[in-house]
């Protein structure tokens, strides 16, 4: 614990040096804090092993994102890592460091994009990690025209990427398609990749993908191989669609912990402040700008909250409350989707999260919020609204009823907890053991929901529809037409007893299941 406590104070202090234009060469402290996070990460949560350089940032442009803003009709974040542009600064000299390009053009039929192609800026920033310094670029393509194809390219220092395209949301409703995922968080390249590369295969044509939180496991470092893993999971596609992407409390660094000072940091992939990965539409409150957001797509709004902020401190739970209240009632869109880590009704064993429920769950209600997209828990959960659930329903008719919003928990990496007995009493649907994504078909008067296996069966599915009288019904297939609720498989007593079914790091390099 010990060591943990000095890692700590010594990456804080690096991020914080960082962030404020302070020294960026890899110093003997940074040094130190390196070899300090590998010999945390001994479970080897990653398929590097030690002392292997894997995710060294070079001159080549890589973990190259597309993020959403509060315009996605007419405008496009994109971000990406190159190696430290320190070594380009002169040496005496006071200069800022060099600014990085992108070009976008419409998408042509031909190779001549350059010919087109319109060049803007990045804004940039050192990042220190174990694996060094690395440089992230953020910017915003502006000025776009609606429902239109572009491809762009993003520099390295003396290189290019490869030409990326996208097309811009139209500004009216219009049917499209979402991938939803849960915590991906361990072993992301050996057990993740699939689940995202199979998401893909079942839906190309989505235009957005949302992930509930907990992309790595990292807590006690920027343990950088792990997010060289999920950008390895993740592939081209996170450079051609969206990603719209929650906060979880594994992407907070945990300090000083075991003592009255614990406390979180958002890690420095996250934000405006410390922010080098994932900034996004930044439209929310201070001072969670970085974490709580909005945008309008094709006549969805999508709305994301940080629930780990949330219920680690009351006065964020209402500030959210506050900010949220105001972006529901002036709400114009078709459907509302909601995204946050922690449910609003836990289904693993030993959970509860009564604060999500005092100041967020009203509003939800109030406002009909169509869709609440969680994680946290490492099982699968579906509950409609209470008051409006199972119990509620003729014997005779098991396939129809009037829904509130519905609350979903997934998860799509390895690491999985056991059902708790009170929501698989409750909920329509739950499983354990079970690697999951969702797709999402938003059409003008229906929402169809589907959950498939990572080995692509379908696991729970319905539709919301949209009345006349602007009620919802919601529709479920006959069960028969589904896979049976799911157990646990692991044959590890000692680990179902302790309420869960696989550990993170059963995975890992170090675990039975890659011994040679």
């Amino acid at each position: 614990m010990r060591s943990r406590t000095c890692l700590n104070q010594m990456m804080l202090g690096l991020l914080l040096s960082l962030a404020s234009g302070g020294a960026v060469a890899a110093t003997e402290v940074a040094k130190s804090a390196a070899v300090a996070v590998k010999d945390i990460d001994a479970q080897g949560n990653t398929l590097v092993p030690k002392g292997v350089s894997r995710y060294q940032s070079t001159v080549f442009p890589d973990r190259i994102v597309m993020l959403p803003t509060a315009t996605p009709a007419v405008s496009q974040r994109v971000n990406w890592r190159t190696k430290s542009l320190v070594s380009q600064v002169v040496a005496g000299g006071n200069n800022p460091l060099p600014a990085l390009l992108a070009e976008i053009a419409p998408a042509s039929d031909g190779p001549g994009l350059h010919l087109q192609a319109k060049r803007y800026r990045a804004n940039s920033r050192e990042v220190q990690t174990d694996n060094g310094v690395s440089a992230h670029h953020q910017l915003t393509f502006s000025d776009l025209q609606p429902d239109t194809t572009y491809a762009y390219r993003v520099q390295g220092l003396g290189t290019w990427s490869e030409w990326l395209q996208f097309r811009t949301a139209k500004t009216a409703f219009a049917p499209f398609r979402a991938i939803y995922f849960g915590d991906a968080q361990n072993s992301l390249k050996s057990h993740f990749s699939r689940v995202a590369r199979a998401a893909l295969l079942k839906a190309p044509d989505a235009a957005l993908m949302i992930h509930a939180g907990d992309l790595v496991n990292s807590r006690y470092g920027v343990l950088d191989n792990e997010w060289g893993e999920w950008f390895d999971a993740a592939g081209w596609q996170a450079g051609m669609v969206n990603q719209l992407i929650a906060a979880g409390n594994h992407e907070y660094l945990k300090l000083d912990e075991d003592t009255p000072q614990e406390r979180r940091v958002l890690a420095p992939q996250f934000g405006v402040q410390f922010g080098a990965q994932f900034g996004a539409a930044s439209n929310g409150p201070e001072p969670l700008r970085e974490t709580v957001y909005f945008t309008d797509y094709q006549g969805v709004r999508f709305i994301v909250l940080n629930s780990t902020e949330a219920l680690e401190n009351e006065a964020m739970a209402k500030l959210q409350a506050q900010w949220l209240e105001q972006v529901l009632s002036k709400n114009p869109q078709r459907w509302t989707v909601v995204s946050y880590h922690h449910p609003m009704f836990s289904v693993s064993q030993g959970r509860d999260n009564p604060m999500l429920r005092q100041h967020w769950q009203p509003l939800f209600e109030k406002y009909g919020v169509d869709l609440a997209l969680q994680g946290h828990d490492h099982v699968y959960g579906r509950q409609v609204a209470p008051g409006l659930n199972k119990s509620d329903m003729k014997k005779t008719d098991r396939k129809s009823e009037q829904a509130g919003t519905v609350y979903l928990v997934s998860v799509a990496g390895p690491k999985m907890y056991l059902v708790a007995d009170q929501a698989r009493r409750a909920m329509q649907k739950v499983a354990e053991d079970t690697q999951l994504y969702q797709v999402l078909d938003f059409g003008s008067d229906v929402l169809r929901y589907q959950s498939w296996t990572a080995s692509g069966k379908l696991y729970d599915s319905f539709e919301l529809q949209r009345m006349p009288d602007g009620s919802k019904q919601l529709q479920e297939p006959d069960p028969a037409k589904l896979m049976p609720q799911r157990r646990c498989g692991n044959p590890n007593q000692a680990t179902v007893d302790e309420n869960k079914c696989w550990e993170g790091d059963d995975f890992g390099l170090a675990a039975a299941a890659n011994r040679q």
